[in-house]
């Protein structure tokens, strides 16, 4: 299978990988910087308990590059999503797949209305991070559910057949409101103290923070009609111990100098709190903390 992997980050890289050491035919499109080191070094640094080592792989800086894949993973940041999809779409052959692997609840919807066909939806369950230019570092997990289409089962096989363990399933939609509601949770926290998520229980009322968080979510989420796992709390909190040493991607983003993506997680539960009139304070303080966090990174950059 050709695949094509729109935004070679850490989940662009990590999938793309995983699916080149399975046989497939990969293409990573991102910086420049990733792309050189992946040329010079003759494949991705792919560093994990599953694989230690150098996979070959192709690499380009064109959204062009889609041209031709039979599937296109997209990886970009929610940003960049509008502005991704439309570079991409004059390359899409008129039957490729294309798969949102991004944080967020709307971008399969976004990249749907601005490529003028259906976009599956994916949960992504991966911690991993780039530990360098063309380097992904792997620190647990990968498994995926997606969307159903008429390509899908065909697409979990050939992920499973390459160590991605797929699912497809109709409550994708409340499965991403589930990734949401963690990701809530963790990030912004993580982000603004600049801590894994093991270290943050070590300052008394946390824990408080996150419930009021969790509780904000969900009455969001029932205004939607979105059901939410029952367990999603006891889900929440069982994270930091599979986790403890994990950064969330806002700490990743904000210790690299980048915008994150908070507006897309803690703030779409606000701007859509706002549209049911559902108070949602503690999402709010967070979204604020960590936009003032990158105000002050931008800041000290033009100083």
């Amino acid at each position: 299978m050709k695949i094509a992997v729109m935004g070679a980050g850490a989940v662009g890289c990590f999938y793309g990988g995983m699916l080149a050491r399975g046989g497939h035919d990969v293409t990573l499109i991102g910086r420049p910087a990733h792309v050189e080191a992946i040329a010079k070094r003759g494949g991705l640094r792919f560093e994990s308990a599953i694989f230690d080592g150098v996979i070959p792989i192709s690499a380009d800086t064109k959204p062009s590059a889609v041209a031709g894949a039979d599937v296109v993973l997209f990886c970009v940041k929610s940003a960049d999503t509008e502005e991704a999809g439309n570079e991409i779409a004059p390359h899409l052959k008129s039957d490729a797949a294309v798969i949102s692997l991004q944080n967020g609840v709307d971008n399969a919807e976004r990249l749907s209305a601005v490529l003028g066909r259906t976009v599956i939806p994916a949960v992504v369950y991966v911690a991993a991070g780039m530990a360098g230019p063309g380097h992904i570092a792997h620190h647990g997990r990968g498994d995926l559910i997606i969307g159903p289409s008429p390509r899908s089962d065909d697409i979990a096989r050939a992920f499973a057949e390459a160590a991605i363990p797929t699912v497809v399933s109709g409550e994708v939609l409340a499965r991403l409101w589930d990734k949401l509601i963690i990701n809530c949770v963790y990030n912004a926290l993580s982000a603004i103290a600049q801590l894994p998520y093991g270290r943050l229980f070590e300052v008394e009322g946390t824990k408080d923070v996150m419930d009021s968080v969790i509780i904000e979510c969900i009455a969001v989420a029932s205004e939607l009609g979105i059901a939410v796992a029952p367990d999603i709390r006891e889900k929440a909190f069982a994270l930091v111990k599979v986790m403890p040493d994990q950064y969330s991607s806002t700490a990743q983003d904000l210790a690299r100098g980048r915008p994150s993506e908070i507006d897309f997680l803690n703030g779409h539960v606000v701007r859509k709190g706002a549209e049911f009139g559902v108070p949602t304070p503690s999402n709010l303080a967070l979204q604020v903390a960590v936009k003032l966090r990158e105000l002050e990174h931008a800041g000290q950059a033009h100083r």
